[in-house]
């Protein structure tokens, strides 16, 4: 998830790309750069690390005299922060610069290919072929040559493009990335995110999925992949600036709750490939190793914990492998029985929990293998593993986990499916029907969050109990653990979270008339078994709320609330049906007056004991 800021107008552009990167910096802070045009010449400044690092670089740069350039700053995906691996990028001839935000899925078949043609590239990651696709098709006409090269890319991506003989012309072009438009007078704008221009103007045009924007300081035309223009008004934005980064969402937890489905696709890009299976380039541990694992280890801590509870259960299913599963702050004060042959799998949002790096330095001691799967690059659990599996769920404000936590179920489903297909546990049209349907999971949330209102009702109807009990049982567990810590966490109310065959053997104790039981009762093997549980609920008169999956109409009749989400297989489950209970804790919490993003007591990362 990266940040996109192009101008072209009369002003000197240096300072405005700068600021707009810096509205734009919690999309990514890997690195940053800035290209601008003058005199037919494109100079380019890069830098490795936050905004901070970019600014002393343009301080000894004059990039003046320029009134058109791009921006960016960066969250890695394909190779490591650098600053060769830094935007803005260049073609062969130094007359072409792109910014890109996403990911080209087909980026090493388009390298290979121009690569044999003779174009040389500077970097390593997947964006660069852009500015070489453009340079390949370009003939004196820059709109052509960037419609010609989308027709050949895939993937989900918004990148902009400026060319040393249209001295005031970008080029954009948007396919499921967002990519906006800043109206000014005698000066327009083009970025990721309304932040980046707010402050020299509230005008905005909005650019759908598959079209390109043609822009020069006095004209905006946007247009098809056909080049056929399209109308679009110009939108009047009244947010003030805090409003803006949080792209008109009340609170950064409802606006990346609703992130999900971009945080799960990114996660997956380039590890499905079209040609079938899986590939996890920075696991970087021999295949032949990897089919030796006969146990796996999970440590984490937190919501992260939910998320390897996950993993147990795709594991062992997929996986055939023995798993076990703890909480990272008592696996370093055990005595673990460790080999060479077992993998040791530290999940941290930050990659700089304590426990769990301590965890981690524990097993490699050892002689375990260890893989982190974490979202911040270069952090220290990617310096204390032997692999890594990114996920990819940009930068996360609120301190409640949400994508991020989904980013980590996809990562862990997707290292099970490595596995299983390393060790041949899953017969390949199996293992491609899990892979399929995964692909499909980002659209059915989108689909899913766009009818969410229904939760806000239940929300109303419950906010004011003074305790909530959640069960769940197989994959259902870790969603009902995530859940509840999810409402304690930001609406301060006790709540507590078990396995459903537990509840007679104490916590229905605790259940009066009315008492609001939530049950994680999606399709499943032990669906007939959630039930049963559900009826010793309503014996005591308590309230069941139940996440169910849709077309199940029975459980309308066992339920007060049902939360529906869509169908899916049950170990893919997981990822859709924590998001019904992420938004009925924030729905709860906002209706009691609680602060969502920063809940008392809680910091987002915990880097000690």
């Amino acid at each position: 998830m990266c940040g996109i800021i192009a101008y072209t107008g009369r002003r000197q552009c240096k300072d405005l790309l700068y600021q707009g990167l810096r509205k734009l910096e919690y999309r990514g802070y890997d690195s940053a750069g800035l290209a601008v045009l003058a005199d037919g010449r494109i100079e380019v400044v890069r830098a490795v690390g936050n905004l901070d690092s970019l600014e002393k670089e343009l301080a000894g740069n004059g990039c003046t005299g320029a009134s058109i350039g791009l921006g960016h700053t960066r969250w890695a995906t394909h190779g490591r922060p650098s600053t060769k691996n830094a935007h803005p990028h260049l073609d062969c001839t130094g007359k072409i610069s792109i910014v890109l935000n996403g990911i080209i899925e087909n980026y090493q078949e388009l390298r290979d290919q121009l690569a044999s043609e003779g174009h040389k590239f500077a970097s390593e990651t997947d964006a660069e072929v852009v500015s070489h696709l453009v340079e390949k098709h370009y003939d004196d006409d820059l709109v052509d040559a960037v419609r010609r090269s989308i027709d050949v890319i895939s993937g989900h991506f918004a990148f902009c493009v400026i060319h040393g003989d249209h001295p005031e012309l970008i080029v954009g072009a948007r396919k499921e990335c967002p990519l906006l438009i800043g109206v000014g007078e005698g000066e327009n704008f083009i970025a990721s995110a309304i932040p980046a221009f707010l402050s020299e103007t509230r005008d905005v045009m909005v650019i759908e999925d598959g079209e390109m924007v043609v822009v020069t300081p006095e004209s905006i035309k946007i247009i098809d992949l056909d080049l056929q223009p399209v109308e679009r008004e110009v939108t009047r934005v009244s947010w003030n600036a805090e409003a803006a980064e949080k792209g008109g969402f009340e609170t950064f937890m409802r606006k990346e709750i609703f992130e999900q489905p971009d945080a799960l696709a990114d996660t997956m890009a380039g590890r499905l490939p079209e040609s079938g299976g899986i590939v996890l380039e920075e696991l970087a541990i021999p295949n032949e190793e990897l089919a030796q694992i006969d146990k796996v280890y999970i440590v984490a801590c937190g919501t992260s914990y939910h998320a390897g509870l996950v993993g147990r259960y795709v594991l062992e299913n997929w996986s055939r492998v023995a798993v076990e599963l703890d909480v990272a702050s008592e696996f370093r004060y055990r005595d673990p029985v460790l080999s060479p042959t077992t993998l040791v799998v530290g999940i941290s949002q930050s990659g700089e929990t304590a426990d769990t790096l301590a965890a981690m330095r524990q097993a490699r001691s050892q002689g375990a293998k260890v893989i982190a799967i974490t979202n911040i690059m270069g952090s220290q659990a990617t310096r204390d593993a032997d692999g890594i599996l990114y996920t990819r769920a940009g930068l996360e404000i609120g301190v409640a986990a949400t994508k991020t936590h989904v980013a980590q179920i996809a990562a862990i489903q997707l290292l099970a499916l490595y596995l299983a297909q390393i060790k041949k546990t899953l017969g390949s049209e199996e293992l491609e029907a899990i892979i399929a349907e995964l692909k499909t999971i980002p659209d059915l949330m989108r689909e899913y969050l766009k009818n969410e209102s229904a939760t806000h009702e239940i929300a109303k109807r419950y906010y004011q109990q003074p305790f909530f009990l959640y069960l769940g049982r197989g994959v259902g567990l870790p969603v009902c653990l995530e859940g509840a810590l999810k409402l304690k966490e930001i609406s301060y109310i006790p709540t507590e979270a078990y396995a459903a065959g537990e509840m007679k053997h104490g916590p229905i104790a605790l259940l009066d008339k009315g008492s609001p039981v939530v049950v994680v009762a999606t399709d499943g093997h032990v669906y007939d078994k959630v039930v049963s549980n559900i009826e010793e609920v309503r014996a005591r008169d308590a309230s069941v709320i139940a996440v169910a999956t849709e077309g199940n109409e029975r459980i309308n009749s066992l339920s007060e609330d049902v939360m529906y989400i869509p169908e899916t297989s049950e170990m893919l489950s997981p990822l859709l049906s924590v998001v019904p209970l992420q938004l009925l804790a924030y729905h709860i919490a906002q209706l009691k007056g609680c602060n969502v993003d920063q809940p008392r007591n809680l910091a987002k990362t915990v880097t000690v004991e």
